[in-house]
């Protein structure tokens, strides 16, 4: 069973310390696609900072993170 990511705000620790991880970089490409000014707005301890993260990461071309997600083929 993997563990929750409670607390942690960085993809680079999710993806490769095995935590379980709800693919959200299906929104990445939508928001690179689709508009130019974004404003995140949900509440505290929901993932805005470790999504984020996985969007900055995504623009570093860490392809080997996104393996077996969305993004790896999209």
């Amino acid at each position: 069973m993997k563990r929750l990511p409670i607390g942690i705000q960085s993809f680079v620790v999710v993806r490769e310390e095995k935590y379980a991880y709800v693919d959200k970089t299906g929104y990445i490409k939508k928001l690179v696609e689709d508009g130019k000014y974004f404003f995140l707005s949900r509440p505290r301890r929901f993932g805005k900072s470790l999504f984020l993260d996985t969007l900055r990461q995504a623009f570093f071309g860490k392809k080997e993170l996104f393996k077996g997600l969305y993004l790896e083929n999209n």
